[in-house]
């Protein structure tokens, strides 16, 4: 009868140790990714929070120029520590023939957002999101002296 001891040799044990580790730090390159993609989809949530905001800020400010751009810095506080601002240029988009100053017209309002994600220190790229919505607004009149 022949006596064999069950078990691993050493270079068994050294193979399975390499291949666990080969498999551990794919595992942990692919949750590194995971967690930098869930750091710039939130960046993305926040800007079109903000983007949103100001639309709807800018649909019912009666200031605002018949056309021309207006522009602003968002407060670092409200878009979660990330420098970023936007930028709105407004413009007559549809106006009945003949229409004069009083006449109700379409008015385009092109917004766009940018911002600096502060979750990638390598990749300083700024980032922007745009919007375009429509209001109804009165051609102003002529200020005469």
């Amino acid at each position: 009868m022949k006596n064999t001891r069950g078990g691993f040799t050493l270079l068994e044990v050294r193979v399975a140790t390499v291949v666990m580790g080969i498999a551990v730090s794919g595992l942990i390159a692919g949750l590194s990714q995971s967690v930098r993609n869930a750091s710039r989809l939130g960046d993305y949530d926040r800007a079109a929070m903000l983007a949103r905001t100001k639309m709807n800020d800018l649909l019912l400010d009666a200031d605002l120029p018949f056309a021309g751009t207006v522009s602003g810095q968002f407060d670092p506080d409200q878009a979660g520590g990330m420098e970023s601002g936007w930028q709105a240029s407004i413009r007559p988009y549809e106006a009945p023939l003949n229409a004069g100053p009083g006449a109700i017209v379409l008015q385009e309002i092109d917004l766009r957002i940018w911002w600096q994600p502060v979750s990638s220190q390598k990749d300083r790229t700024r980032r922007t999101l745009q919007l375009a919505s429509y209001r109804q607004a009165q051609i102003p009149r002529p200020v005469g002296p």
